[in-house]
């Protein structure tokens, strides 16, 4: 055989193993594509001429194997099958190698016999089969001894999986009434064990729970009712429990189950029904259309639209149709309202027939007639005291303006509707005719006019007029009045604004100056027109004149063209304005026309500076002179204001400072704090008290208590530094001190404490005096701000100069 053909062979052999290998997997059949091999011939050489039948001769294949399976979950390694050249004598000079999935991880091959083993336990649900690829080696020469082959291992399945079922939880609802056999549910379990395997995949369903009512198919899982005319009224909900079993439900198998929730839902298998056939209601004469007379209710064992009902009311046995009755969409209750006013003199009683009649009717499970039932309603009529009545809802009437008092406007009426026709009074509410322009007759209900009436400050006049029974209950009612008052020309028309005209010098004669236009309070029925014209003279104005637009506005106009500042600044025009009223009416306004030195565009400055200098008829340059000196004033007039001011607080200042400081003059004697360093003065420091001795009358200071007295001089005598505190003559001094101090009512409004030493008999001064021997006592925490200069005149009740240290 030549190169090139084994090649062609070879290549040949390859694909039909990769075909061999998809077939293995989709078929799963256990035994099946790879069957045993015959003699040195191999799979491969079984199926070729099937496949290429266009070769002339088979091809001698090399390797012998048979189909591969392992079992799943099997904890002990084992070999399961062997793989073998045809080439192989038995003297180990054949190595054999595997590789592809698993290889040396879950598989592996004894490289001298060729046989395959197991090294873990599998699981089919994880991985179904394995792709795995051998060669066959020479030992001595290193070269294949066979092409390098695809063979497959499959996993057998065995029953480790428990049946799940999917979807839950089931719930489903069926009509109540169903027939046998109705359909409610399918429901399915999935079992992850081989279903092409045995039986572990194999599922029976059963039902735990639920029968006689409902029942299961064992194979599909499609629940079924299994008992007829299960009416929801009696019961609603059912749980029906469905087991299943794999292994077709033999023993060794396993089992899950779930529960289907079946509710029946309604039909209209019951009418409408009344618990009463008589119904008795009250209602008063007074009430008003609309009111709630009473409510009925027909039973109906249905829900949802199965219950809704329709109430009617047939003609009644006394002709009437003053009630109607309306369905509540809520509680499917028949709502009695009245329809019509009611009247107890007239009739005091009804009585008619109701109707239920449900919307939906299915005479597959009741007939017709049994959908609608009827009863019967009497409703009385109570009677009660009425208030008048008046013969109209409301009045209208009309006025003029210039109505004199007393003049009657109108009349109002109104009767007691009761058997008994009581009198009845008429007033006006205060509340509608705050101003009293009206009054009323209380007996027969006239109104007429109270006082002077001005349609231009109130046009309309709404008034409440009350009639009152005057004896029993005194029940009132009122009605509306409502009062217009016609005008009538009674105003003077006037301009329409504050005009204030201007003329620019060189203006021509001709122009027109300043529109007018005029208004008038009053509103006559032809609408207004007026008039203008000037005050009627002797002589023309040579200046302007007024020219009628016969559109109720007018226009001041130039007559000569020669006006100037210098000759005169302003000019007083009066004007008439007449209205087209009977009488007619005037009156005169008078305008000042200022003469004015206008912008090119003929604007005159209403405006700033340059205005107001117009207007105080003097130059700009003289008015912006004025301007700055009134301004300087005001300034230095503010300037001196705000010095006095100053001084002043500073004053106020200085007086609350001596006013502190002050003492009395006959102050003889102050004990005094000094402060020394390295035992010669150096300054005179005035410590802020702590301990107040003694308060002023004036000034309310902390008391200190005489226990805090006592610790500080004990803790001032530690300070001496010759003689102790049981010395006779310093206690006496510092006794003495307090006594003064305790009993002088005139003390300055601030104490210190103050420390004393005894200097020694071989002193040279021997005195008490601290000058030189002063330390601060730390116990006492003294805090000693920086020096101040204390005038001390008016403790010595010297006056000529201060003292100071």
């Amino acid at each position: 055989m030549g190169r090139d053909e084994e090649m062609h062979m070879w290549t040949v052999k390859r694909c039909i193993q990769s075909v061999l290998a998809m077939i293995m997997v989709f078929s799963m059949i256990p035994g099946g594509v790879l069957s045993d091999m015959k003699g040195a011939q191999g799979l491969e050489a079984q199926q070729l001429p099937q496949r290429s039948s266009n070769l002339h001769r088979r091809l001698r294949r090399g390797w012998i194997w048979k189909q591969l399976f392992v079992p799943e979950e099997d904890p002990t390694p084992g070999v399961i099958g062997q793989l073998k050249s045809d080439s192989d004598r038995g003297d180990m000079s054949i190595k054999y190698i595997l590789s592809g999935e698993g290889a040396g991880d879950v598989f592996q091959i004894n490289e001298y016999t060729g046989d395959i083993r197991t090294l873990k336990k599998l699981d089919r649900e994880e991985k179904a089969f394995y792709v795995l690829q051998a060669q066959a080696i020479n030992r001595r020469s290193n070269e294949p001894e066979e092409p390098q082959s695809e063979f497959i291992i499959t996993v057998q399945d065995i029953n480790d999986n428990v049946p799940q079922f999917q979807n839950e939880p089931y719930v489903s609802s069926i009509p109540e009434m169903s027939p046998v056999g109705t359909t409610v549910v399918q429901v399915t379990a999935t079992d992850a064990d081989d279903p092409m395997f045995g039986n572990n995949a194999k599922l029976i369903y059963s039902i735990l729970q639920g029968e006689p009512y409902f029942s299961v198919e064992a194979k599909t899982g499609i629940i079924l009712t299994s008992l007829a005319n299960m009416d929801r009224e009696a019961r609603e909900q059912y749980l029906v429990v469905v087991q299943v079993k794999d292994m077709l439900g033999l023993s060794g198998g396993y089992s899950a189950s779930t529960t289907v929730t079946v509710s029946l839902t309604d039909v209209n298998d019951n009418g409408p029904t009344f618990q009463h056939h008589l119904y008795t209601f009250a209602v008063l004469e007074n009430a008003s259309v609309g009111t709630t007379v009473g409510r009925i209710m027909a039973e109906d064992g249905d829900t949802g639209i199965n219950a809704k009902m329709t109430y009617s009311l047939e003609d009644d046995l006394e002709e009437s149709s003053t009630f109607i009755i309306k369905t509540d969409p809520v509680t499917q209750e028949g709502v009695i309202l009245l329809a019509k006013p009611l009247d107890f003199e007239t009739k005091r009683r009804f009585v008619m027939a109701a109707e239920a009649l449900n919307d939906h009717v299915d005479t597959d499970f009741l007939p017709l007639d049994e959908f609608s039932d009827r009863t019967t309603l009497k409703i009385i009529v109570e009677d009660v005291d009425e208030p008048p009545v008046f013969l109209s809802p409301v009045y209208t009437w009309k006025v003029p303006e210039n109505a004199a008092a007393g003049t009657v406007v109108g009349v109002v009426s109104a009767k007691d509707g009761d058997a008994v026709n009581m009198p009845v009074s008429y007033s006006i509410d205060k509340r509608s005719d705050i101003t009293k322009a009206f009054k009323v007759n209380p007996d027969n209900g006239t109104v007429t006019v109270a006082k002077a009436l001005d349609r231009e400050t109130a046009d309309w006049h709404n008034l409440t007029i009350e009639a009152k029974e005057t004896t029993q209950n005194h029940l009132s009612s009122s009605v509306t009045v409502f009062i217009k008052v016609l005008d009538v020309n009674d105003n003077t028309p006037r301009l329409a604004r504050d005009y204030q005209p201007y003329i620019c010098e060189g203006t021509q004669a001709g122009e027109l100056i300043q529109l007018l236009s005029a208004v008038d309070p009053d509103e006559p029925a032809e609408g207004h027109h007026f008039y203008f014209s000037m005050v009627p003279d002797k002589h023309i104005n040579p200046n302007f004149t007024i020219r009628d637009n016969q559109d109720n506005t007018a226009g001041i106009v130039a007559r000569r063209s020669t006006f100037t500042r210098k000759d005169q600044t302003q000019y007083l025009l009066p004007i008439v304005v007449t209205d087209s009223g009977s009488p007619a009416l005037s009156s005169t306004s008078t305008l000042t026309v200022g003469v004015c030195s206008c912008h090119p565009d003929g604007h005159c400055p209403a405006g700033g500076v340059e205005a107001l200098a117009l207007y105080m008829g003097v130059s700009l340059q003289t008015f912006i002179g004025l301007a700055v000196c009134l301004v300087t004033l005001a300034a230095l007039a503010l300037l001196m204001v705000m010095l006095r001011r100053h001084r002043r607080k500073k004053q106020k200042g200085l007086k609350a400072e001596a006013t502190e400081l002050e003492l009395p003059e006959t102050v003889s004697q102050k004990v005094l704090y000094y402060g020394e360093t390295g035992g010669l003065r150096t300054e005179l420091d005035f410590c802020k008290p702590i301990v107040p001795l003694r308060p002023h009358p004036r000034r309310k200071e902390r008391r200190l208590r005489r226990e805090d007295v006592r610790a500080s001089i004990r803790m001032s005598l530690r300070e001496s530094h010759v003689i102790g505190p049981e010395d006779e003559v310093f206690r006496q001094f510092i006794l003495d001190r307090l006594e003064e101090a305790d009993q002088d009512p005139y003390v300055a409004p601030f104490d210190c404490l103050r420390t004393y030493a005894y200097e020694g008999s071989g002193s040279s001064a021997g005195s008490l005096s601290s000058l030189e021997s002063f330390e601060c006592v730390p116990e006492q925490h003294f805090h000693c701000p920086k020096p101040h200069l204390v005038r001390l005149t008016p403790w010595h009740g010297v006056r000529g100069e201060d003292t100071t240290f």
